[in-house]
């Protein structure tokens, strides 16, 4: 192959601009020392990362812990908090010693095998490619609906165009970080992608069916037919009719028919005639004599008796029931104040009880301890008196002994 199609590496042509953790790890794996130094060609790594890549993250499930790390030990220079690193990460590398052109990674973003493997071609081409070019590389492919389950475990599907476009917006993958794009570059980028977000909005509203105004209809002969006899059935016909007819079209007066007569029906000679209805009985006047008339339902069923008298009734209804609302709320009130009275009385009567009986214990308690005092004091007291009883009789001897000790 020759040297002039290898595509040109970006920033450092030495550690791919990998983090130092991760290329470490990678350099230092048995994976890659001892499987992947085997593989020699292009081919041979497509065929390895079809059978042994499964996501796009750096590190394997489980195999990383920086739960007790904090600072700058925590996620980038990794002191002592490397794990096992990815097998896609290990064919990247391998990928990059390879040197690959333009054709091969135009293939790895085009292969119909596996998902993973076109992942590895855009994760190459953000690793090592110019951020100013980075919009050729990825614009084709950023409406692709091709799906790939990028995290360790599974669990997190996305779209190959998701992933493109995440991949020009945002720096954070799956705790490492991508090359940083410059800043004139981030917003060029930007522009391009709210612009083509703006165009693809265009387009939908283009193919959305448009709204056609009643003036711009253009019936068919079903609907023009229709229309038509509407409009005949909503004109007047004419008193008279404009061309008169000849008489040989004209047509004999209709001749009215006489109605069959019915014969009348025979009555049984079983059926008597009911005899008269006698009268209603009287209704018993109301109760009360000050309570207002009641509002009858008459018993004809046409719509202006019923409306005209729902009418009349319902202010007089609502005033009514009004009032009623009114009163029940104050019964209720003075219901709810009777009631917090009483319990405030009963209250007020607990305490005083508690209070009570309280006082009698502290009372009581007093009354314990004061005669417990005048005891121990009336027992002191004795004590006294029998130490001076024994001292005066002491002295008494003692002065009886000097005196018969002088004569």
């Amino acid at each position: 192959m020759a040297p002039n199609n290898v595509l040109p590496i970006w920033g450092n042509e030495k550690t791919m601009n990998l983090n130092p953790l991760i290329l470490t790890n990678i350099q230092s794996s048995p994976y890659f020392k001892v499987n992947l130094y085997e593989l020699k060609t292009y081919h041979e790594v497509i065929d390895e990362i079809y059978f042994k890549v499964t996501h796009l993250e750096p590190w394997e499930k489980g195999s990383r812990k920086t739960a007790g790390q904090t600072g700058m030990c925590g996620g980038v220079r990794g002191v002592g908090a490397g794990g096992i690193v990815s097998s896609a990460y290990c064919l990247l590398y391998k990928l990059f010693t390879l040197r690959l052109t333009r054709k091969q990674v135009k293939g790895l973003l085009d292969h119909a095998d596996s998902p993973y493997i076109r992942g590895l071609g855009f994760m190459y081409i953000r690793y090592t490619q110019d951020p100013k070019d980075l919009w050729e590389w990825f614009e084709p492919y950023l409406d692709d609906d091709e799906e790939v389950d990028v995290k360790a475990g599974g669990g997190h599907v996305i779209t190959i165009g998701e992933m493109a476009r995440q991949w020009l917006v945002k720096l954070e993958w799956y705790s490492t970080l991508f090359p940083r794009i410059p800043v004139p570059v981030q917003k060029d980028l930007d522009v391009k992608m709210k612009a083509r977000n703006a165009e693809k909005q265009q387009q939908i509203m283009e193919k959305a069916p448009r709204h056609i105004a009643d003036d711009e209809v253009n019936f068919g002969e079903a609907e023009k037919y229709a229309s038509s006899s509407s409009a005949r059935r909503r004109t007047p016909t004419p008193p008279y009719r404009s061309r008169p007819r000849s008489p040989a079209h004209r047509r004999s007066p209709p001749q009215r028919r006489s109605p069959p007569r019915r014969s009348p029906p025979r009555r049984s000679p079983y059926r008597h005639r009911s005899p008269r209805r006698s009268p209603p009985p009287r209704r018993s006047p109301p109760r009360y004599k000050h309570s207002p008339p009641r509002h009858r339902r008459s018993r004809s069923r046409s719509p202006k008796h019923s409306s005209g008298q729902r009418r009349d009734q319902s202010p007089f209804d609502y005033a009514r029931e009004l009032q009623r609302e009114k009163e029940r709320q104050n019964r209720e009130r003075e219901r709810s104040h009777r009631r917090s009275k009483s319990n405030s009385r009963e209250k007020k009567r607990k305490r005083s009880r508690s209070r009570e009986r309280s006082h009698k214990h502290r009372s009581g308690s007093r009354e314990r301890s004061h005669k417990k005092r005048s005891r121990s004091r009336e027992k002191v007291s004795s004590k006294h008196r029998s130490h001076s009883k024994d001292r005066k009789k002491h002295k008494k001897r003692s002065r009886s002994i000097d005196h018969m000790n002088n004569h």
